[in-house]
């Protein structure tokens, strides 16, 4: 019988140098443009482009439109209003997109216009640092490698001005504090063809054990049972149209992140690749196994907080319409094989996805990733995360959206 009853559970210019830039000097002017695409956090992510005008013996910046007066004021003075004065370490005050709390915005080559600048006030320009996840563990439970693992590395302290990672933590899809056990892992591949999206790993999340068919504490099953009966964020499991779905969830694990973002950031991007036994047999069906990506406050565009789903608002399950790895589906099945979910039980997955979502810069957001059993304990799913971006795009306007990664 199908599910029985066990247990119900789950982102100065290099004419003059980044220290004297503009320093709040009475007579610095400042005008030019920005545009392109991201910006470097820790994990070298993202980039954009920027280009300026200076006027002789007048500071320069690192890329939006600023007025005549601006920057005008004593060294003490935040004067364009971006949280930074230059006592402060703020190298250009007549520029909001340039400060020790901006994202570091690497010049694009392709564009004759634009000019270097040395955005974050480090002293450097267009430096690219490395990931952060090398060497991590398997069965690392550091919250905070778990955000490693994913591209996110800096983390910012208690009391400090900037951006980054105010907390991590391990926890039910509520939001309660817990520890996943085998339900999470950082792993440096997840069967034979399928590699980190950034750095040397990746974060996978399950309602049974993280881990592929190589691994020590793999399911060996298409069903392992964890954490019991959950309590589900409120709105979900979200139905989809026509499949009505179970109300309880089981086994279901987070890691939840609270994040200060960088001041010139407009958004970010992350990729997941979800993967279930529920699949085929259980398409449409009151057994709707989820991943949510929660983000409170929630962003314009989001359903009840999600910002994970496809162009008909489907929630990542197996009725989502990018389910297109299996035996028969368009993209065969390479990705299954050793994860599994190849031989195990008949299975499916998405491949890898991108979502991306709007911030404002210099704001605090809860981003919550989470994945349960529905209606019962049996048949696991697990979800890949990595490859998470700060966008940088002056007057880019970002969106909630999921679309299939370019390979």
């Amino acid at each position: 019988m199908r599910k029985t009853s066990v247990q119900a559970l789950v982102g100065f210019l290099g004419l003059v140098s980044a220290a004297a830039a503009c320093s709040a000097s009475s007579d610095a002017r400042f005008r030019g443009t920005s545009s392109g695409v991201g910006g470097s956090d820790g994990a070298g992510g993202d980039s954009a482009t920027s280009s300026g005008s200076f006027e002789p013996g007048v500071g320069g910046g690192g890329g939006s439109t600023g007025s005549a007066d601006a920057c005008d004021g004593a060294p003490s003075d935040d004067s364009d209003k971006d949280g930074f004065s230059a006592n402060e370490g703020d190298c250009n005050d007549c520029d909001p997109n340039v400060n020790p709390g901006a994202l570091e915005v690497p010049t694009d080559p392709k564009d004759p216009k634009a000019k270097q600048s040395d955005e974050n006030c480090d002293g450097k320009v267009d430096e690219v640092t490395q990931p952060c996840d090398a060497g991590l563990q398997l069965s690392d439970l550091d919250a905070m490698n778990g955000a490693r693992a994913i591209g996110i590395c800096k983390a910012l302290k208690q009391g400090e001005k900037g951006w980054g990672v105010m907390s991590a933590a391990y926890t039910r899809a509520n939001g309660t504090p817990a520890s996943p056990g085998a339900a999470a892992g950082l792993l440096a591949k997840f069967g034979a063809n399928v590699k980190p999206r950034e750095g040397g790993t990746l974060l996978a999340l399950s309602s049974g054990n993280a881990r592929d068919a190589s691994m020590a504490g793999a399911c060996g099953s298409q069903t392992c049972y964890t954490s019991g009966p959950g309590t589900a964020p409120m709105g979900f499991p979200q139905d989809v149209p026509g499949c009505s779905g179970d109300t309880d969830i089981n086994d279901d694990v987070a890691l939840s992140l609270k994040l200060k973002t960088p001041s010139n950031a407009t958004g970010y991007s992350f990729d997941f690749d979800f993967y279930s036994f529920e699949y085929p047999e259980w398409v449409c069906t009151s057994f709707n196994d989820q991943f949510i990506a929660l983000v409170n406050p929630p962003p314009m565009g989001s359903i009840n907080g999600n910002i994970s789903f496809d162009s008909k608002k489907n929630p990542v399950s197996v009725n989502i319409a990018f389910f297109q790895v299996c035996g028969g589906c368009a993209l065969g099945e390479q990705e299954l094989l050793g994860t599994g979910f190849d031989s195990w039980d008949d299975a499916g997955a998405t491949s890898w996805l991108t979502t991306q979502a709007p911030v404002k810069g210099g704001d605090t957001i809860d981003l919550r990733f989470a994945i349960w059993d529905t209606g019962d304990q049996a048949w696991d799913s697990t979800v890949l995360v990595d490859n998470f971006k700060w966008i940088a795009t002056p007057g880019m306007t970002v969106s909630v959206n999921t679309v299939p990664t370019p390979k």
